[in-house]
């Protein structure tokens, strides 16, 4: 934002609703403040203030409640306004116009949160944690944005940093005073160090996947022959009628998706196309998704019909199913003939329902909880997890210190070593936000929402 400039935007969500919040951030804030209120004195900082809002002639558009943030001690780093108005859209819309005639200029996407990451408010993680925290959808996706939103990844690269930089003063020791009785540079400790060090990020790296387990859901594969009842199941999982059911063999020819809360955890799950010898070209390319879906999948609810034989599975398919990320689900219990299925997938849990009478799926719910959280275990780093900028930000800093324990055991310059460890500084930097990147936090932000 451009020095001098004050920005405003509705910070609640658009629609009517009982109150709204418009907010303003810039130097114009303690003056606007003062004027919209029809105040002969600034208002008070950081106390909620009852008041009448004049328009720029004088005309009363609502009462409202007004806040007023000093510059240093605002979530932007500068002066704030908060204008607490009735949710009406019209007023709203009336109070931003008037305010856009005082001066004020629209906020763009995020820029309310990237002003507060450029005036130190908080690292580049942070802000991201911001958003990640307006789009949670899940108990454990919520916790994930709080901990990063009170610095958990910061610290982490703090330390990690810490390590580095004890590491190079170690090999730059060397360079500074070749002459002094050092010990050798190719003993184990910065040789060591080093692995432990790049074994530590590597590890940090992979807690990349629980991160979006978190945020985009555990992606499940209702599996099984035609007629088993996987449409039903996710009708009646998602409580609506999601997938249509039919007794006609490959009714359902691609996959149908849908989301659905399970304890803390958000899901995304899947109605595939039955498993059988296909009748028609369609039916293969739906079969053939089916496959290719469950390479990427993280659960799997195998639909067996406990009335009919056992079922031929796919080779491809098997080798995905494990008793960590996969329920066996035996339907139709209410039929004469049903019988206990053990004998599939043996290893793994089983449970016993009938969809048509809504017989066990509490119980199933129950079960498959406990799959998910026997399989995706959380990851043992403190509760520090990354996202995929992180990730690949870090394994940058993994290359150069590869390269620097490869000089290492190579007995190069210990210049050489020095500068792949300085690269992987900055790569680590990059993560809270320490690099000078206006394209990257133009296209970070813009992912915001304004207001935000």
């Amino acid at each position: 934002m451009p020095a001098g400039e004050t920005i405003v935007a509705l910070s609640t969500p658009p629609g009517e609703s009982a109150l709204a919040l418009i907010r303003l951030s810039g130097p114009d804030c303690t003056c606007l403040g003062q004027a919209v209120g029809g105040r002969k004195s600034p208002l008070p900082f950081r106390q909620a203030v009852f008041s009448k809002y004049l328009s720029i002639k004088g005309k009363l558009i609502d009462e409202v409640v007004l806040t007023a943030f000093p510059a240093g001690r605002s979530f932007t780093g500068e002066a704030v306004l908060e204008i607490a108005c009735h949710g009406n859209p019209l007023i709203i819309q009336n109070i931003v116009e008037d305010l856009l005639r005082r001066g004020c200029r629209p906020a763009e996407p995020g820029e309310f949160t990237r002003t507060a990451f450029l005036n130190g408010k908080m690292d580049l993680s942070q802000a991201e944690a911001v958003a990640d925290l307006i789009h949670a959808r899940s108990e454990r996706s919520i916790e994930a944005a709080q901990r990063q939103m009170h610095g958990s990844v910061g610290r982490k690269m703090s330390e990690l940093t810490d390590q580095l930089l004890s590491i190079m003063a170690q090999i730059e020791a060397y360079i500074d005073f070749p002459e002094e009785d050092l010990p050798s540079e190719e003993q184990s400790g910065p040789a060591a160090d080093l692995r432990s060090l790049t074994r530590e990020i590597q590890e940090l790296i992979e807690t990349q996947h629980y991160n979006a387990l978190l945020h985009e859901g555990v992606k499940t594969l209702i599996v099984g022959e035609p007629n088993v009842g996987k449409s039903s199941l996710i009708n009646a999982l998602v409580g609506s009628e999601r997938s249509i059911v039919s007794e006609l063999p490959g009714t359902t020819r691609d996959y149908v998706s849908a989301f659905i809360m399970l304890g803390p955890w958000r899901i995304e799950i899947l109605d595939t196309a039955g498993l059988h010898e296909a009748g028609d070209a369609i039916e293969q390319i739906g079969i053939h998704h089916t496959i290719e879906q469950s390479e990427t999948a993280d659960n799997f609810l195998l639909v067996l019909d406990s009335a009919a034989p056992s079922p031929t599975l796919p080779p491809a398919l098997l080798e995905r199913m494990r008793p960590d990320n996969t329920l066996v689900v035996e339907n139709k219990t209410d039929l004469p003939g049903s019988r206990s299925m053990a004998e599939v997938l043996p290893d793994c849990p089983h449970v016993r329902l009938s969809l048509l009478q809504r017989e066990g799926i509490a119980a199933m719910r129950e079960a498959w909880l406990q799959v998910i959280e026997t399989g995706i275990s959380s990851p043992q780093m403190g509760g520090v997890m990354v996202n995929a900028r992180h990730a690949s930000a870090l394994s940058e800093a993994v290359e150069h210190l590869n390269l620097a324990s490869e000089k290492l055991r190579q007995a190069e310059l210990s210049e050489l070593v020095a500068a792949d460890l300085r690269e992987a500084v900055e790569s680590i930097g990059k993560v809270v936000g320490k690099v000078d990147n206006e394209r990257m936090l133009d296209s970070l932000f813009q992912q915001f929402c304004i207001g935000k």
